[in-house]
């Protein structure tokens, strides 16, 4: 992958696969992507941010500000990828499961009803969720030893003024 990689979201609620073309890729090597990225639909909350992906990990962490210029929290999704070389193309493929990390450093996991819904209607397969349900509790280990702190350091170096 390179600064030229061209970026996609694969959701499954709602299911939708979204070119992320103005999505600005900031640096990348064989473990890592970081981007910076506005919101795609409007939010009065949120306006836009940074994001790290853990190509290794199944994580994307997102340090994310609003409209002020003010840090908000750090989102996190779990995530698995499908890189196509001969088109240069990455689809992030969303686990459904979340964690939202705030500036106190207290921590909210989101969706996992979602990723049980999913199951349900097999709208993923089995290996899927559980793949899912292990890297969001990897995350949460690494938020609860301290190491997320690693990771969001590693982005915020990439932070362009605002």
């Amino acid at each position: 992958m390179n600064l030229d990689t061209k970026l996609y979201r694969k959701r499954f609620i709602p299911n939708e696969t979204i070119y992320l073309k103005d999505d600005l890729i900031l640096y990348t090597d064989e473990s890592y992507i970081i981007t910076k990225w506005n919101c795609l639909r409007p939010r009065s909350d949120i306006a836009y941010g940074y994001s790290l992906y853990c190509l290794e990990k199944g994580y994307k962490i997102s340090k994310v500000f609003n409209f002020n210029n003010d840090f908000v929290y750090w989102y996190c999704d779990i995530v698995t990828y499908d890189y196509q070389k001969e088109t240069n193309e990455l689809t992030v493929i969303d686990l459904l499961a979340d964690v939202i990390v705030y500036e106190d450093g207290s921590s909210k996991v989101l969706d996992l009803d979602e990723l049980a819904d999913s199951l349900e209607q097999g709208l993923i397969p089995l290996s899927i969720g559980c793949k899912a349900l292990r890297q969001a509790n990897a995350l949460l280990s690494e938020v609860y030893s301290g190491k997320l702190k690693d990771y969001q350091n590693f982005l915020s170096s990439y932070e362009q003024s605002k």
